[in-house]
């Protein structure tokens, strides 16, 4: 039958006919949720699949959502699900809830004119044939057209598609948004905002009883792969749907395993497969195991292993803030917003087989690495899974939030028990030297002692304000690090008051213009005081001045070649005019080669055991762990930086690795039975002393002071 004249399925215009109509139309509604008239009215037809009544037991995920549409506690809803878990069912649901208990009109957005033809035919159309409860209430074909329904309660189905002509006409009561991420068509409809806001702005005016609702599965790729989560269920930030479900109370589907009762959110990174070459074998034994106990789940039922079947008639929706105990309470206070927003992953959907998942998967990674193209990967994370996708160029082993995980209460910029010595890096950037300092271990262990910015110099304005530092300006900033850096001590863990001195401070010659030169000339000055080279008439204030600390400070940089040395000392020729202006030959740097120093921290960082290990005090910043992550390795380039994020924790604990190679420290030729002075048990250490009792260590050379007072002093 041609659905453009399709006759209505109650045309009769008798008497006894229109007083039965009249009479159904006075008759209260029976109250029910949208998922009981679903299985009251809803009848399916998919020959080879399924024929008979809708089953809420078969997508029992479903129902949760499908009842949130006529609360009155939420004015919208985000629908965050992989295909095949029949997500857009929903809204036919919700059509005949409205269509048999509750009349209000509605409108279907579809992400094109086209789509939205496609939609009303297979979908809409389908509902009413397989359905005939909900197709008896159909109006006649003056009223039925593709894009508008009519029903004999009165109420009105548009499907329409992103234009500001569709999304911004009169108020309608109940909008829904499906495939909200495919092709960015609801990200800025015509200039006017997003397809979401346009729809809401629709609803608005029937405030509670108003609800505005988009579906789909992820579609746009994550914009910061190191932010780091602040909550449990909070999604990485990308536009679209999961930029919804994160303004929502977000809601993710749990299972608790039948062996330790532990909840836990089935996700495709729980699946496990044997390794082997053949996809198929790999895919068709693909199992799921419990994060907690690793109790193995099956896809189907029968096997001697729970299925998921069984899990997810089980499981449960929580939301972020909430705990699922294993007594089955719920406790924890849950995220309060007026959107109810769900996130769905792909092992849960009913339709979709783990088979298909892990075969689909490994499809597009051997894909990936015969022809580099990332398309048929970024499909199946993005529909099948249900996850949104980190480009390879972007994506790292390790998050920001694995590594703060693991930070402990060591103290607040305390050298803990066990550190036998330190070292310190220095990164100098346009306006302000980042610096860390690294406490180490006899056992090769290593802890973050300290981070921080030098931000102010000693030269002031006008009004006695300090101006920011410039390292490649201004020559005397370089003198800070003297009592900021190479003179800084830190107290003992063990509460005796006693402090420890830095071993070894290593520091970037390279960077902006004029910053080699006024960092050689400032090695110049360690080594003698007052030289020539730093033009003091503009100095306020006086620096700090030992001179032991030239044989405790050494300049440092990248070498050019991967197959560098790690570790170079070497003395760069000023006559050479393309490398190292200011160099007098008498100067020496420290050449490193980074990518393999990064290998080894990289691998150092996977350590969670003691003997090698990378540990952190809880009081670092999430910036710092940020820091550390934001590097991708490369086949061809080795370490960098794709999108030229902050790294300077990364590149700070390379240089203290770097450091640890250098003659000054030999850590892996240090006799931890007859150590040196500096690497001793702290009673027998060099650096660390009582400051009621001495001064630091190797202070005896007297110290100096340089600036306008004190060359005042020497005219007088």
């Amino acid at each position: 039958m041609n659905m453009m004249t399709q006759k209505p399925m109650h045309s009769s215009n008798t008497l006894e006919a229109i007083i039965v109509q009249s009479a159904a139309a006075a008759r209260p509604p029976e109250r029910m949720t949208v998922s009981q008239a679903a299985e009251r009215y809803r009848e399916i037809n998919s020959p080879g699949s399924y024929v008979g009544p809708w089953k809420n037991d078969t997508t029992p995920y479903l129902v949760e959502p499908m009842d949130i549409l006529t609360s009155t506690e939420f004015t919208s809803m985000a629908f965050v699900g992989p295909s095949q878990c029949g997500k857009t069912d929903m809204f036919s649901n919700w059509l005949a809830y409205a269509v048999k208990n509750d009349p209000a009109d509605m409108m279907l957005v579809q992400t094109g004119k086209d789509t939205a033809r496609d939609f009303s035919i297979r979908r809409v159309d389908r509902l009413h044939r397989q359905s005939p409860l909900i197709g008896e209430m159909l109006v006649g074909t003056a009223e039925d057209n593709v894009f508008d329904k009519q029903y004999t309660s009165g109420m009105m189905l548009s499907l329409g598609w992103p234009s500001v002509k569709v999304l911004s006409g009169r108020p309608i009561p109940r909008m829904w948004i499906t495939d909200y991420d495919r092709g960015g068509a609801f990200e800025d409809v015509d200039g006017e905002g997003s397809g979401f806001d346009l729809a809401q702005a629709r609803t608005n005016t029937y405030r509670r009883f108003g609800m505005t609702v988009a579906e789909s599965s992820p579609g746009f790729e994550v914009e910061n792969p190191k932010h780091i989560l602040k909550t449990r269920h909070e999604a990485m930030p990308t536009p679209g749907i999961l930029a919804l479900y994160n303004k929502g109370d977000r809601r993710r589907w749990y299972w608790r395993c039948v062996k330790c009762e532990n909840p836990f959110e089935p996700d495709f990174s729980l699946l496990h497969w044997p390794d082997s070459e053949d996809l198929k074998e790999c895919s068709e034994n693909a199992v799921l195991r419990c994060p907690h106990c690793n109790q193995i789940y099956a896809h189907d039922t029968g096997t001697g292993h729970p299925s998921k079947r069984e899990m997810n008639i089980a499981g449960r929706w929580v939301r972020d803030g909430q705990h699922w105990m294993p007594n089955g309470e719920m406790h924890g206070v849950p995220t309060r917003s007026d959107i109810a927003s769900f996130w769905l992953k792909g092992v849960a959907a009913t339709f979709s087989t783990w088979d298909k998942l892990v075969f689909k998967h490994l499809s597009a990674e051997r894909e990936y690495e015969s022809t580099g193209s990332e398309k048929a990967l970024k499909a199946t994370v993005n529909t099948d899974q249900g996850t949104p996708y980190i480009p390879k160029m972007l994506s790292s082993d390790r998050a920001p939030e694995t590594l703060k995980a693991r930070a402990k209460d060591y103290g607040h910029r305390t050298v803990p028990p066990g550190v036998r010595f330190m070292t310190a890096a220095i990164d100098v950037q346009k306006n302000r030297f980042v610096v860390q300092v690294t406490g180490v271990y006899s056992n090769s262990d290593r802890i973050v002692i300290d981070r921080f910015d030098i931000r102010k110099s000693k030269r002031l304005d006008p009004d006695g304000e300090r101006y920011w530092i410039n390292p490649g300006s201004h020559a005397e900033d370089w003198k800070l690090l003297g009592e900021e850096v190479l003179g800084k001590t830190y107290p003992l863990g063990d509460g005796s008051g006693r402090m420890m001195g830095i071993r070894f401070t290593v520091c970037d010659s390279g960077g902006k213009a004029g910053v080699t030169s006024n960092a050689y000339d400032y090695v110049r000055w360690l080594r003698h005081g007052e030289t020539d080279d730093i033009d003091t008439s503009n100095e306020q204030g006086e620096y700090e001045w030992f001179s032991e600390y030239a044989g405790r400070f050494l300049l440092l940089k990248g070498a050019s070649s991967r197959t560098a040395p790690r570790v170079n000392v070497t003395f760069p020729d000023s006559q050479r005019k393309d490398r190292m202006a200011g160099a007098r030959g008498e100067i020496p740097v420290m050449f490193i080669n980074t990518h393999d120093i990064k290998d080894s921290l990289n691998n150092m960082l996977d350590r969670l055991d003691p003997g090698g290990r990378w540990m952190f005090p809880n009081w670092l910043s999430d910036d710092f762990y940020i820091e550390m992550t934001v590097e991708v390795k490369d086949a061809s380039k080795g370490w960098i930086n794709p999108l030229r994020h902050r790294n300077e924790s990364w590149d700070l604990m390379a240089y203290h690795l770097a450091t640890c190679l250098l003659p000054q420290i030999a850590f892996d030729h240090i006799k931890w039975d007859d150590p040196p002075g500096w690497a001793e048990e702290w009673d027998l250490n060099d650096m660390v002393y009582d400051p009621r009792e001495k001064s630091k260590p190797f202070d005896s050379e007297k110290k100096s002071s340089y600036g306008l007072s004190k060359l005042a002093e020497n005219l007088a």
